[in-house]
């Protein structure tokens, strides 16, 4: 079984997909809420142009999406370089770009799973406490947000799971670098383009699975308790 242990740069590459994915996942939940409570609870002219924009990255193929974030957020890109000039944020070539990329790709399955638990939350609820005097923001804080916990963590989870797994637009927005940029998907791409690569490959394919059962269980199981502690 010796040839499950992991190499030095295996590792690298199974902790830079954990950073990146975790970092895509914080940074991503907070719009992830605000834009699924927008299409769960408002009706406004243009809502269904925002409901395609979020959707979109499970439409287009990956490296179109890829693309379209080296032309935004590249060096040379309009949203890029005003990150950099005002913020020293860079993100072409950088673990940061891989986190941005995976974010955007996990995007439209957080705000699914989100939207989901806010239709199902009864708006009797939400009204009671606005004839109480409740400000919409105190009654999404204390009605409606402890009401689709449940929802918050499966999506979380899933855009984790599905970040950990992003392969097409990251490496065309931040290419293949190892140390950087190298992420699970990509460093078995890369075991597979050289001669013995198999079980390297097979190695960090199994370190991938293994992975998103994880999360997924764990998603399963924190939902659950979540669900049984505020009673839905």
């Amino acid at each position: 079984m010796e040839w499950l242990a992991l190499s030095p740069e295996e590792w690298v590459a199974v902790s830079l997909s954990l950073k990146v994915s975790i970092w895509a996942t914080i940074v991503s939940l907070p719009v992830g809420i605000v834009v699924a409570h927008i299409l769960a609870r408002r009706e406004f002219v243009g809502k269904s142009v925002l409901n395609g924009l979020v959707h979109l990255p499970l439409i287009l193929p990956p490296v179109v999406t890829g693309y379209l974030l080296l032309l935004s957020f590249g060096r040379r890109g309009p949203v890029g370089s005003l990150l950099e000039s005002c913020c020293g944020l860079v993100f072409s070539f950088r673990w940061t770009g891989a986190a941005l990329a995976c974010g955007v790709m996990a995007f439209p399955l957080m705000v699914r799973a989100i939207r989901l638990s806010i239709e199902a939350v009864d708006r009797k609820l939400e009204a009671a406490a606005g004839t109480l005097g409740a400000s919409p923001m105190m009654v999404f804080m204390t009605v409606t947000l402890p009401l689709i916990l449940p929802g918050i963590v499966a999506g979380a989870i899933l855009a984790f799971a599905k970040a950990m797994g992003e392969f097409g637009a990251t490496i065309t927005f931040v290419s293949n670098i190892p140390g950087e940029t190298q992420t699970l998907p990509s460093a078995i791409y890369t075991f597979t383009q050289v001669p013995g690569g198999e079980l390297g490959a097979l190695r960090l394919t199994l370190v991938s699975i293994a992975i998103a059962m994880i999360a997924l269980i764990a998603s399963e199981i924190l939902a659950r308790r979540i669900s049984r502690r505020i009673g839905a």
